[in-house]
């Protein structure tokens, strides 16, 4: 049986790597892991988690897209394919986290390469961005609001920013989530486990 592929896509800055590193560092001891990283011309992502985190740096790959990132996640995903492929030869991992380069608002994964995805936004890029409900927010399995440490620092009312997620995500499933506050990033850990 393949490897379960867990998409994580959202703007840059939002903590897509970070939640990754977490989440592995939350698995790893259940589930075997890997993970693709997608940047336009770099690997930095895929270099940061290498450097942090305790598995082996062959299972982390780097994709350069050379153009815009939801195309290698929506439109062609055979890069990606490639990776996954190449990694569940390897290694028949359990888990496969993919993810997208920094996009908008409307980046969406093509359930052809994840079985399902998250999508990250956090505080900072502002309390209105629920009420601009972009694709990737509404059409994402999880949405996961980052950050929520930061809202003091930036003037955004979580009440509110819950009240529009809420309304938003029409009772699809949202977490607040903060690196601050392990307990949140356990209930995304725990949120993976119940989907496979």
């Amino acid at each position: 049986m393949g490897a379960v592929k867990i998409g994580v896509a959202g703007p840059v800055g939002s903590g897509k790597t970070s939640l990754i590193e977490l989440l592995t560092d939350e698995l790893k001891s259940s589930y075997s892991i890997a993970i693709v990283t997608n940047d336009i011309y770099t690997k930095e992502d895929a270099d940061y988690l290498k450097a942090h985190l305790d598995i082996h740096n062959d299972r982390i790959l780097g994709v350069e897209t050379g153009g815009c990132p939801h195309t290698a996640i929506r439109d062609d995903i055979s890069m990606n394919m490639r990776a996954c492929e190449e990694l569940q030869e390897k290694f028949n991992p359990q888990i496969i986290f993919v993810e997208s380069g920094g996009d908008n608002l409307s980046a969406t994964f093509s359930y052809e390469l994840v079985d399902f995805y998250l999508y990250v936004v956090d505080v900072a890029q502002g309390g209105d961005i629920p009420r601009k409900r972009g694709a990737g927010l509404i059409m994402c399995d999880l949405l996961i609001v980052n950050k929520t440490d930061l809202a003091r620092f930036v003037d955004v009312d979580l009440d509110q920013m819950l009240r529009d997620v809420e309304a938003a995500r029409r009772g699809k499933p949202f977490i607040f989530a903060s690196k601050k506050e392990p307990k949140t990033i356990e209930k995304i850990a725990e949120w993976i486990r119940s989907a496979i």
